[in-house]
């Protein structure tokens, strides 16, 4: 599985080094679940909304465009909780609890491969 790092310039915030990106139907329908915690991330694509049922650990989610410009961030979503279908969402940005780092709605994300990639 490929992994990102994700970096909000307008912020000057990292959000992570080396996210897992899930682009197939089983690392989507899997994501986090089962994990002692977020990791580095996660990157859903295609993906509108999610769910935190059966996870053990609150998450901060991030929603992007097609231009990775933020469209909904929720932080933290606990477990058993569900966001609602975000509009001209594309992919997901699953990170540990505060990793969003004050990422706003309208931001635009920066998701470049990793060298070890």
């Amino acid at each position: 599985m490929a992994e990102l790092r994700i970096e909000n310039p307008s912020r000057g915030h990292r959000l992570a080094a080396a996210a897992r990106h899930a682009d197939t139907a089983w690392a989507r329908a899997v994501g986090l679940l089962g994990s002692a915690d977020a990791g580095g991330g996660l990157v859903i694509e295609p993906c509108s909304s999610v769910h935190t049922c059966f996870m053990r650990y609150p998450i901060d989610v991030v929603f992007l465009d097609p231009d990775d410009r933020v469209l909904a961030v929720y932080a933290p979503l606990v477990p058993w909780r569900f966001t609602r279908w975000v509009r001209g969402a594309r992919r997901v940005v699953e990170l540990e609890a505060g990793g969003a780092g004050g990422t706003a709605v309208g931001d635009r994300l920066e998701l470049t491969p990793c060298a070890s990639s």
